[in-house]
């Protein structure tokens, strides 16, 4: 058992040696090329938002008793002063049920002497909440609509970002349920007071989309990119080919003919993104720069199979013996 056990360590020992020296020694360093290319680069806050009312405004009714008629539909578009439902008060609706109970004379002489109680929009704008039907009885406390003025993109920026959000900023806007459409939008307000998140403080932006598709609804989820800072026309290179040491950038060039010959140049650099970077000095147009792939490849054998594996024998080899 101990015999068998110091025979695997010394395969797999034999196994490693092979790979980082052998291996080594058949092939020199794999280096990628990269060329510095005239291209955009922006720089930008990407967080997740909700779709929020600016100003959410509930109707209450002045006085408690019964709804008599809606006359709006959630999703409607109202204006200042527009009858929204009609209410008849406690008093009204005991005293019309006891007149109806007594003929349709008494009853419509009661409509017209008691009036119902109109609630009126004070706002142009949206309906959108309308979960009350007529025939319900409501108190003064219950909001028989809610309307909107418009609605906004209410974005969370963690504290360590906030610092790069400014008024003004334009900001790109994308729903989680519809990808396809995108809205511009612009930075309107920054929250002076911060919400812990999961152990993160976080503030709330808003942002005023440019229009409001039809397809917005309160509460949606959506992602947004708030723009920093934008370039056009500028010398970039991937991120990737970008190093940094002791506080200074630099790029590897090739050293003459020698694959492995290589020499730092210092760069100084601008904007990044996600993917490449602003390149202000040290390089031009066209220059290639190169780096080190650590890519590990696992050394091939007999068109592919693991020199480490048991081989197959060749059926010739099997009918000699």
């Amino acid at each position: 058992m101990i015999w068998g056990s110091v025979i695997a360590v010394l395969v797999i020992a034999g196994a490693l040696l092979f790979f980082r020296f052998g291996n080594k020694a058949k092939s020199g360093a794999v280096w990628r090329e990269y060329r510095a290319d005239i291209g955009s680069i922006r720089e930008v806050v990407s967080t997740t938002a909700t779709i929020k009312p600016q100003n959410r405004l509930e109707i209450k009714s002045p006085v408690g008793g019964r709804i008599d008629e809606i006359l709006v539909r959630e999703g409607d578009f109202v204006k200042k002063g527009q009858v929204l439902a009609l209410v008849s008060s406690t008093e009204r609706a005991a005293l019309l049920d006891a007149a109806i109970r007594q003929g349709a004379g008494e009853a419509d002489y009661w409509k017209k002497v008691y009036n119902q109680t109109a609630l009126i929009s004070p706002i142009d704008g949206q309906v959108i909440v309308s979960s009350l039907n007529p025939g319900q009885t409501i108190t003064t406390s219950d909001a028989v609509l809610v309307l909107s003025d418009r609605l906004i993109v209410k974005a969370d920026v963690d504290e360590t970002d906030i610092g790069n959000v400014r008024l003004g900023q334009k900001a790109e806007i994308s729903l989680d349920a519809y990808p396809e459409i995108k809205v511009d939008g612009v930075v309107d307000h920054i929250y002076y007071e911060s919400t812990l998140v999961n152990n993160v403080n976080i503030y709330k932006v808003d942002l005023l989309p440019s229009s409001v598709p039809d397809v917005f609804r309160s509460g949606m989820s959506a992602n947004v990119n708030i723009i920093v800072s934008e370039k056009d026309h500028v010398l970039t290179l991937p991120i990737a080919a970008v190093k940094e040491r002791n506080g200074r950038s630099f790029v590897t060039v090739r050293n003459g003919t020698s694959p492995d010959s290589i020499r730092r140049i210092p760069v100084r650099t601008g904007l990044r993104d996600d993917n490449n970077i602003e390149i202000v000095s040290g390089l031009a147009t066209g220059d290639v720069v190169v780096v080190r792939d650590t890519t590990f490849v696992l050394p091939k054998r007999n068109g592919g199979s693991n020199p480490f594996m048991p081989q197959r024998r060749n059926p010739q080899q099997n009918q000699r013996g």
